[in-house]
């Protein structure tokens, strides 16, 4: 079947059972590095996502919960995130689920990782049932700016005029030598000419053997 909601149109496939959304979004994260000390040390963007559903019965429900790191590198990539959802003890709470919709959810979307909040060295979740519930999988089209790249890029022309205009003096110095040289034979054969006897040189100022 197929359903279109205001953002978006998935297609659920009853012989795999997958939904596909196709629809894209964009974001831009943005960081100023003014605090290089050890504990200033930025994190890698995460991208969490939150699965829901809501049937032609209007029963809404949480499906699942993931998170990924956004990949460090440019490019085409393709993350599958594995998804679960926090269930209660019981067949009451199933049934409740099935029947009337509703179901556990979490007050802070960063719990699905590391809480914003901790602070500790060791993070436990005992205590917490769940149960894997899918994945869903992200194509990601990701572009980095920086400054280290633009100053890299500005040295690389720095560099290259630099290399340029060296490459123009070595052009011109080898001009300049050929032409001195030319000059310095012109002068010694101008020299030798004019030692000769003068009967040994014709009018024409050839030398006559």
């Amino acid at each position: 079947m197929t359903i279109s909601t205001s953002t978006s149109l998935w297609n659920y496939q009853l012989v795999d059972k997958v939904a596909y959304f196709s629809y894209p979004f964009t974001f831009e994260a943005s960081f100023l590095h003014e605090d290089e000390s050890a504990e200033a040390l930025p994190e890698w963007p995460v991208l969490y996502c939150e699965v829901l559903s809501l049937d032609f019965w209007q029963r809404y429900c949480v499906e699942g919960y993931g998170a990924a790191v956004l990949p460090a590198t440019p490019g085409s990539h393709t993350l599958t995130v594995s998804t679960w959802r926090p269930v209660e003890l019981g067949t009451v709470a199933e049934l409740r689920r099935f029947f009337l919709g509703g179901s556990l959810e979490l007050e802070d979307l960063s719990y699905v990782r590391i809480p914003g909040t901790f602070k500790g060295e060791r993070l436990s979740r005992f205590g917490l049932r769940t149960e894997t519930t899918g994945s869903v999988t992200f194509r990601l089209h990701c572009l980095q700016q920086s400054r280290a790249f633009m100053e890299s890029s500005s040295l690389r022309r720095r560099m290259r005029s630099v290399l340029d205009r060296l490459e123009g003096f070595s052009q011109q110095s080898s001009v300049h030598n050929v032409l001195e040289a030319f000059r310095r034979a012109r002068r010694r054969m101008q020299e030798a000419r004019g030692s000769l006897p003068q009967d040994l040189v014709s009018p024409s100022g050839t030398v006559v053997s």
